[in-house]
């Protein structure tokens, strides 16, 4: 077969292919030429997704008609002063985004700079069929009218509407975090979604994307060296999310996803977070041109640095830094209920124990009365031990043993035949829980407990909406949510494993895995992975004290469930120290 040259419309629909994958890489296109254009508002609206309608509406410089018409054709750009590829400060340059979608697509394109008339162009899936005078603001105005519509192969390779619609959604909200002095608005078929639009810092304008709690769980970070600067804002450990989906890096105004940038935070919250939790971070580089190369992905979505260690080491110790900075902040507050378990109660005992607990010592004859009072104001500390109505069972019956106490009220100490074991109560009730849960799905369904008030949860639409495609499976799981407006989710029923449980942080974790996996697993995959996350929020936390009797039911649940040996996430949930290694310790042996 001869070589020969493609045809101009081939040619253009190839090049599509690089650049114009979904609507979100379209939209992406044309938010980023809005803000090199110099816009100070952005709007976008969408229809279906994205993919019946994408408009693009900026208050830019503007282009005149003979610059319309270049910018329709491939290989033209403006973003480049000169022929070095090497010194782009703007967000792209290769000049073929506006052909490539009109290649596959119908786009109209209306323009009016500063003095001057407006003029719009409409070209329809490669073809110009309108050209003329038009009656617009100063500014750019783009629309796409059905994409892929002639191309079915390309078509029918798009997700559903809301997941379209949620990663046009995710593209606008890193753009606008990327320029907070930019106000941004997005509606998707007529209703507003995301409003930006206030002018503000870059800390106010990260929580207002994200979560408004961080604006109090997070420290700014500042860092300067060898002419790279990082800014941003960083969570505190204990402001976590279930994936990493809220970690967002920008390299010099670029919103990028780096494989190194990723690992490097990482690496800045190790041994300050559990492993199976992710940070909420959102970091800003701004490193010399020469020094990084934007050109590595068509998409300019990843980036390569000319000394990528020095990067590393920067981020994780500008984040370290901060959150050193941060003093007490940094480290894991007890929860309310755990708290609650230091307030002294009364306890039910026996008759012949009534007068036994405390009274107090004869008292020398002639104490005055207030003075009385000033001795005995307190009654003196009471201990952690606690009297055994029944007698405990006997080690030999149990190979974990039998509780002997608590440490740290997170370890339960207990002693076997053949040595010491320390269970961690958390990891261990964790696998317990997913074990009944499992248990009962196998059985058809597992039983709710409703909620005396039906608690309302404030998510991001996305996330609702992938939640309420869901609600079906989560009922089976005993957790039943309604759609409750755009942005809120509402509880009505809890799992009756887990009780009323924390219905806030149980619904917030189970988004975030449902973006994580959603359509990639089977149902029953699905069900496993969610009462995973279930079987965490519903299991005894680290920080409560047990009694005896609750830990020695812990340690005999755990000898009759399989893979009791190992938390949901793989953590070991015991461990032993036999006799011998207790007398090595002493140097007995």
């Amino acid at each position: 077969m001869s070589i020969r040259r493609l045809p101009e419309h081939l040619v253009n629909r190839i090049a599509a292919g690089e650049v114009v994958e979904r609507p979100a890489s379209a939209l992406k296109e044309l938010v980023e030429n809005a803000i090199d254009a110099g816009a100070t508002r952005v709007s976008v609206a969408l229809a279906a997704g994205g993919t019946e309608r994408i408009e693009v509406a900026d208050d830019g410089c503007g282009m005149t008609p003979g610059e319309m018409a270049l910018a329709c054709e491939r290989h033209a750009t403006s973003k480049l002063p000169d022929d070095d590829i090497d010194a782009v400060s703007t967000l792209g340059f290769r000049g073929e985004a506006l052909p490539s979608i009109a290649s596959v697509a119908r786009l109209t394109l209306e323009s009016r700079p500063r003095g001057s008339d407006g003029w719009a162009r409409t070209i329809d899936n490669g073809d110009l069929v309108r050209e003329g005078p038009a009656a617009l603001p100063l500014g750019t105005r783009i629309v796409v009218d059905g994409l892929f519509a002639r191309v079915p192969a390309r078509r029918k390779f798009l997700r559903s509407t809301r997941s379209e619609y949620a990663a046009c959604l995710d593209v606008v909200r890193r753009l606008a975090m990327a320029r907070p002095d930019i106000a941004f608005t997005l509606e998707h078929d007529g209703r507003r979604a995301l409003a930006a639009l206030q002018a503000e810092g870059r800390p106010g304008r990260v929580a207002l994307l994200t979560d408004r709690a961080l604006a109090e769980n997070s420290v700014a970070v500042d860092l300067e060296r060898e002419g790279v600067v990082l800014g941003g804002v960083a969570g505190l450990p204990t402001f976590h999310r279930g994936v990493a989906d809220h970690q967002y890096l920008f390299v010099n105004g670029r919103p990028v996803k780096d494989r190194l940038l990723i690992g490097a935070i990482r690496g800045a919250y190790a041994e300050m977070m559990p492993r199976d939790r992710h940070a909420v971070v959102a970091l800003f580089l701004e490193v010399p041109p020469d020094q990084v190369d934007v050109n590595v992905h068509p998409a300019k979505t990843e980036v390569r640095f000319r000394d990528p260690a020095m990067i590393r080491g920067m981020i994780v110790s500008g984040i370290r830094r901060a959150l050193d900075g941060a003093g007490h902040r940094v480290s894991n507050r007890a929860a309310e209920d755990a708290l609650a378990m230091w307030r002294s109660e009364p306890i039910a005992r026996p008759a012949e124990y009534q007068q036994t607990i405390w009274a107090p010592p004869p008292q020398p004859a002639g104490m005055s009365v207030a003075d009385r009072r000033t001795s005995f104001a307190a009654p003196p500390p009471q201990a952690r031990a606690e009297p055994a109505w029944a007698p405990p069972p006997e080690r030999e019956d149990h190979p974990l043993g039998v509780a002997r106490g608590q440490v740290a009220k997170t370890y339960i100490v207990a002693e076997a035949e053949d040595g010491l074991v320390i269970v961690d109560q958390h990891a261990a009730h964790e696998r317990l829980v997913l074990e009944r849960m499992r248990r009962a799905l196998a059985d058809g369904r597992v039983a709710s407990q409703a909620l005396l008030i039906p608690e309302v949860i404030e998510l991001d639409e996305p996330a609702c909406d992938r939640l309420e495609a869901r609600v079906t499976e989560l009922a089976e799981l005993g957790l039943e949510l309604e759609r409750f407006g755009p942005r809120a989710i509402l509880v009505r029923a809890m799992p009756a494993l887990l009780g009323a449980g924390d219905p806030s942080g149980l619904v917030g974790d189970l988004a975030d895995e449902l973006a994580a996996f959603d359509e990639a697993l089977s149902l029953r995959e699905r069900l496993d992975a969610v009462a995973g996350t279930m079987a965490c929020h519903g299991s005894v936390r680290a920080g409560r004290v047990l009694s005896v009797a609750e830990m020695n039911a812990l340690l005999r649940e755990m000898e009759v469930t399989p893979h009791s040996g190992q938390c949901n996430h793989g953590r070991p949930t015991w461990v032993k120290l036999a006799h011998g290694d207790i007398e090595k310790l002493f140097g007995r042996r």
